[in-house]
């Protein structure tokens, strides 16, 4: 079992960047520090971290550790803030993809928080796969997704129309192999997609230039590092749409899922309610990472 404690001292090493700044940090001497990290690595059976001097850095098994590290000390934030808040106050836990529509819904979330003053709304942004994950999970109540067109499963869902993209002033030979990619992280649907109908046209690529956040993607595509895929959404006034006549096979379309737990609570219910006129209303700018 790991302790929480090394686990929070763990975090602090990395993100201070050595001990000694992780121990002003938790208010700890560089010794306790060291040996609470020892005890840690003790503790997994693996080294956590490389020492170089005053400089540390993360090992591949301290990297899986660290994000497993976050979620369980923000649980057990989030725990400890159930239990001790008044009665009659509850947390509505949303989660929604990267970059999604982030001003105009920013505003509608701020809304709902003002108006229910004993309601605290937590949000996480994130890759569509991860939130359904989380979801089932039972870490979030609601969740603004991206999933395949069909499915059925939901509060309500709205088509999103895909496209490949390249640049209009810096265009590249549409028809050249490998294919250079812009994409978003591993899991991610566009890219999953992109990839996908390539391989099924016989056509080889490349991930050329990889962002986890929209805006990267469509500035990457519009400099003509690559093409990428798109919601019709994203799609810039630099950016030229390739279809089959350039030698890229259509891509099936997706859709913008909004999904609450199966017992969701009512805050849970009127914030659903919230989103879902807001997607509703045009113009609906419906671009983020899936």
């Amino acid at each position: 079992m790991l302790d929480i404690d090394l686990l929070r001292c763990f975090v602090s090493v990395v993100d201070a960047g050595g001990f000694t700044r992780a121990g002003e940090r938790v208010h700890r001497a560089q010794s306790t520090v060291s040996q609470q990290i020892r005890r840690l690595e003790a503790s997994c059976g693996r080294p956590l971290l490389h020492r170089n001097g005053k400089q540390v850095g993360l090992t591949e098994q301290g990297e899986r550790l660290l994000a497993y590290a976050r979620r369980i000390l923000a649980l057990a934030k989030e725990a400890h803030h159930v239990v001790a808040q008044p009665q009659g106050d509850c947390i509505v836990r949303l989660g929604l993809p990267e970059d999604f529509a982030a001003n105009r819904l920013a505003q509608v979330l701020a809304r709902f928080a003002r108006s229910q003053p004993r309601i605290r709304l937590d949000v996480r942004c994130d890759l569509s796969v991860q939130l359904r994950k989380d979801l089932d999970r039972g870490e979030l109540d609601l969740i603004l997704f991206k999933r395949d067109s069909g499915e059925r499963a939901g509060i309500a869902s709205w088509p999103e129309r895909l496209s490949w993209a390249m640049s209009r002033s810096h265009p590249i030979d549409a028809r050249r192999d490998p294919v250079p990619l812009v994409v978003f992280p591993q899991g991610c649907l566009y890219r999953n997609r992109a990839i996908h109908a390539l391989e099924a046209a016989g056509r080889s690529w490349h991930v050329a230039y990889m962002s986890p956040n929209l805006t990267g993607i469509q500035a990457a595509v519009s400099a003509g590092l690559g093409v990428s895929i798109l919601p019709q959404v994203a799609i810039l006034s630099d950016h030229r749409v390739l279809g089959v006549k350039d030698g890229f096979p259509k891509i099936p379309n997706t859709e913008l899922a909004l999904l609450a737990l199966p017992n969701a609570g009512q805050p849970v219910r009127q914030l659903a309610e919230l989103i879902t006129n807001f997607c509703q209303t045009g113009p609906r700018r419906c671009a983020g990472t899936l």
